[in-house]
């Protein structure tokens, strides 16, 4: 077999996996939002919880293990929790106040509007997070792709253990007489043995 024909096999040995991942998961945009944390929000017997690891990694370390991934806005009655790089997050943080300042606290308007910019702002799209917003009636996740996403059930998770703690929560919801702060703590638990870059330090939040 000639080099020519070595090289060309090479080439098509290679998988496209990586290609294929940004265009078929629009969520996973880049690697530092699917390798950070896990945020939890479940909204369950009227009541709603946010919850988030500690754990802030850099590649194959830990840099720490206490961080502080959620937030109370606007008089303490939104919750909103981030997954991704923490100097755009705090920048999104900042941004989502200001949209609920001008809404007067409405959520869903709020997180259309940032949505949006999102989406659109050329300096915005760069910023490699992702967001989980509540309040007592609704939950938002938010993506820098355009994403607007309402669970059905008051249950989404985001960042790498998100699938995990949201399968858990969504479980015990069912099958369980748990509370919403019980929930969210039992799923965290599961998603932190089962996923490398999420802790069992956590922090929780109820409306």
């Amino acid at each position: 077999m000639g080099e020519s024909q070595i090289s060309a096999r090479n080439r098509l040995s290679v998988p496209s996996f990586s290609v294929l991942s940004s265009h078929r998961c629009p969520l996973r945009h880049t690697s530092i939002v699917i390798h950070s944390t896990t945020i939890l929000a479940v909204r369950h017997q009227d009541k709603t919880c946010l919850a988030g690891d500690g754990q802030v990694t850099f590649g194959t370390t830990v840099l720490k293990q206490g961080a502080r991934k959620i937030r109370r806005l606007y008089n303490e009655s939104i919750l909103a929790g981030f997954a991704g790089s923490a100097a755009d997050s705090f920048a999104l943080f900042s941004r989502f106040e200001s949209k609920l300042e001008q809404y007067r606290g409405n959520l869903e308007r709020s997180a259309v509007e940032l949505a949006r910019d999102w989406r659109t702002d050329r300096l915005l799209r760069r910023l490699e997070a992702m967001m989980i917003v509540a309040d007592r009636k609704s939950t938002f996740l938010l993506s820098g792709t355009g994403d607007l996403i309402e669970p059905d059930d008051g249950i989404v998770a985001v960042g790498s253990g998100g699938p995990f703690a949201m399968a858990a929560a969504r479980a015990l919801a069912r099958h369980s007489q748990l509370n919403a702060r019980q929930i969210a703590q039992e799923a965290m638990a599961i998603a932190a043995d089962i996923c490398i870059y999420t802790n069992p330090n956590l922090t929780i939040e109820e409306l």
